[in-house]
C-alpha cells in the first residue's frame, strides 16, 4: 500500500490479550449499557415528539448539527488529553494516560475488549443525558443530544477502527470509512507522526483539514503557555526521531 510509505516504522509489539487492563469488567458493561440506555431514551424522545408535533425537520437537522460538532468536540478533547495533564489529573488521568501511550504503543488501544474502551465515555454520557432526559421533552433538543452524545461516546470506538487496516474490519466500516461518515485508517495515520499534533478529530476527521489548516489548536496552545505558562506536551516532549508502528 503507497500510504504505507508515510507511516512510522515497527518498534513495539502487541499486549498479550489476557492482560487485565484491556478486559472488560462487568462494571464497564453496565456503564456501557446505562450510556445507551440514555441515549436511545434521548432518541426515542425526539422521535415520540417529533411524531406527535408532525413536525420532523427541526429535530432532523439537530441532529445532523450533532452529528457534525461530535466530530469537533473530540477533536477539542483529544488535543487536551494529549497535551495536558498527567497519569494524577483527578478523573481525566486514566484516559490522559491512555492517550498518551496510544503514541508510544498504537496497537495497544486495538486489544481492548469493547466495553473496556468505551466504559468511560459512556459513564460522562450517562451523567450529561440522564438529566435532559428528565428534565426535557422537546424534540430538537432531544436530536442534538441523541445524535452527539451517542457519536461522542462511540467516538473511542470509531478510533480504534482507525487504527486497523481495511482487511481487519467488516465491510460496512470500510464503507462508512470510504464515505467519510467515519474517521479511516489513512486520515488518521497523519495524527501519529510527532509530534503528534495534527489531525486531533476521532470521529469523521471533517474538521481535521479546517482546524490543521487555520492552526486553531496552535493559537489555543500559545494562549495558553502565554497567559499560564502551560506549554503543550507536543512542543517538547516528541522527537521527531522517535517513530512507533501504527498498526
Amino acid at each position: 500500500m503507497a500510504n504505507q510509505e508515510i507511516l512510522p516504522a515497527s518498534t513495539t509489539s502487541p499486549p498479550l490479550l489476557n492482560d487485565p487492563s484491556v478486559l472488560s469488567s462487568w462494571s464497564h458493561r453496565l456503564w456501557v449499557a446505562s450510556g445507551c440506555t440514555m441515549v436511545l431514551i434521548s432518541l426515542a424522545k425526539s422521535i415520540v415528539a417529533s411524531a406527535h408535533s408532525h413536525t420532523w425537520i427541526g429535530p432532523t437537522l439537530a441532529g445532523c448539527v450533532g452529528y457534525i460538532l461530535a466530530d469537533l468536540f473530540s477533536g477539542f478533547y483529544h488535543w487536551a488529553i494529549d497535551n495536558y495533564g498527567d497519569a494524577s489529573t483527578p478523573f481525566f488521568g486514566p484516559q490522559i494516560k491512555g492517550f498518551q501511550g496510544d503514541h508510544k504503543e498504537p496497537l495497544v488501544i486495538t486489544k481492548h475488549i469493547f466495553a473496556n474502551n468505551l466504559h468511560d465515555l459512556a459513564r460522562a454520557t450517562t451523567f450529561i443525558v440522564l438529566p435532559v432526559n428528565i428534565l426535557c421533552n422537546d424534540p430538537i433538543v432531544h436530536g442534538f443530544v441523541s445524535v452527539c452524545l451517542g457519536c461522542l461516546m462511540f467516538s473511542q470506538q470509531f478510533h480504534v477502527w482507525a487504527h486497523c487496516p481495511k482487511s481487519k474490519l467488516p465491510w460496512l466500516v470500510v464503507a462508512l470509512q470510504d464515505a467519510g461518515v467515519l474517521l479511516s485508517w489513512t486520515q488518521h495515520a497523519a495524527h501519529h507522526r510527532p509530534p503528534y499534533n495534527k489531525n486531533y478529530c476521532i470521529f469523521s476527521g471533517v474538521w481535521n483539514k479546517f482546524m490543521d489548516d487555520n492552526k486553531v489548536f496552535e493559537v489555543l496552545e500559545r494562549f495558553l503557555s502565554f497567559e499560564f505558562g502551560i506549554r503543550p506536551r507536543s512542543w517538547n516532549e516528541y522527537p521527531v526521531s522517535k517513530r512507533t508502528k501504527f498498526y
